[in-house]
C-alpha cells in the first residue's frame, strides 16, 4: 500500500479526516442543542428586526411599527426551531470547525504556506461574520420593515409566515457573508498577478453599477433610503479592495525585483 507525505497511507488520512469530521459534527449538534433548548433567547434575537423597537429602528428614526407573524403548518413552528437552532450552532460553532479542518491540512502544508492559510481562513472568517452582522443590523430590518408594510391597498392585509422571515433572515444572511469576502477575493487574485489596482480603478465606474444591482436584488425594494444603505457598505469594500490590490501588487513588484 502506497504511503504519502509523513508515512502515512492513504488509508491513514482518510480515517484521519473521518475523526476530524466526527469532532465537527459532534461540536456542532451539542452547540445546536444548547441553542434548542435556549428558545426564548435564541427566537428573541431571530425575531426582534420585526418590532420597531429594534436597536437599528430606533439609530434611524423609523416611524412605530409591529409585524404579526403566522404559522400555517402543523410541524412547522417545531422544524424551524430545528433549523434555526442548527444554524445557530454551525455559526458558533464556526471557529472549532475552521480550527480542525486546518489541523488535518496542516501537515501537507510548509511553513510559508501555513502562515499564508492561517491569514487567508482568518479574514474569510471574519468578513464573513462581519457580512452577517451588517445583514442583521441593517439590510435585513430595513428589508423586512419595507416589505412587511408594503401594500397595494388598505383592503389587502400582510400575513406574514414564520417560515418566510426565517428563510429570509438566513438567505440574505448567507449571500452578505459571501458579498464581504470581496476584499479577500480581490487579494488572492492580485496575490497571483490576475488583477491590478490600476484596473479596479478604471473600471469603478462600472462596478458602481454592479454594485447598485446587487444591492437591489439583496434588497428587492424601490426605498431609495434602503438601496443607498445596502448599496455603500459594498462600495467601502470595494474601495478597501483596491488599496489591498495595490499593496499587494506593490509587493510583488518588490519581490520581483
Amino acid at each position: 500500500m502506497s504511503e504519502t507525505a509523513g508515512g502515512q497511507t492513504f488509508w491513514d488520512h482518510l480515517d484521519a479526516l473521518r475523526n476530524t469530521l466526527i469532532r465537527i459534527f459532534g461540536v456542532v449538534v451539542v452547540v445546536a442543542v444548547a441553542a434548542f433548548c435556549m428558545k426564548e433567547e435564541l427566537f428573541s434575537i431571530v425575531l426582534a428586526p420585526r418590532s420597531s423597537d429594534f436597536v437599528s429602528y430606533r439609530l434611524f428614526d423609523i416611524a412605530p411599527f409591529s409585524l404579526h407573524l403566522m404559522n400555517t403548518g402543523l410541524t412547522e413552528q417545531f422544524m424551524i426551531h430545528v433549523k434555526t437552532a442548527l444554524y445557530a450552532g454551525l455559526l458558533l460553532a464556526s471557529p472549532y470547525v475552521l480550527y480542525e479542518l486546518f489541523r488535518f491540512v496542516q501537515p501537507a502544508l510548509y511553513q510559508k504556506e501555513q502562515h499564508y492559510a492561517v491569514r487567508i481562513v482568518g479574514a474569510a472568517y471574519v468578513m464573513f461574520i462581519v457580512g452577517t452582522a451588517v445583514n442583521y443590523f441593517i439590510v435585513f430590518p430595513l428589508t423586512v420593515r419595507f416589505l412587511g408594510t408594503y401594500q397595494v391597498s388598505p383592503d389587502v392585509a400582510n400575513m406574514l409566515t414564520l417560515q418566510s422571515y426565517i428563510d429570509t433572515l438566513i438567505g440574505m444572511s448567507l449571500v452578505m457573508g459571501v458579498v464581504f469576502e470581496l476584499p479577500v477575493v480581490c487579494w488572492l487574485m492580485a496575490a497571483m498577478g490576475l488583477i491590478h489596482a490600476q484596473m479596479m480603478s478604471r473600471y469603478r465606474r462600472h462596478a458602481i453599477v454592479v454594485i447598485l444591482v446587487v444591492a437591489a436584488i439583496i434588497t428587492p425594494t424601490t426605498d431609495v433610503l434602503t438601496l443607498t444603505v445596502v448599496a455603500l457598505p459594498i462600495w467601502l469594500l470595494y474601495e478597501i479592495s483596491i488599496r489591498l490590490v495595490s499593496l499587494t501588487n506593490k509587493k510583488g513588484k518588490e519581490y520581483a525585483s
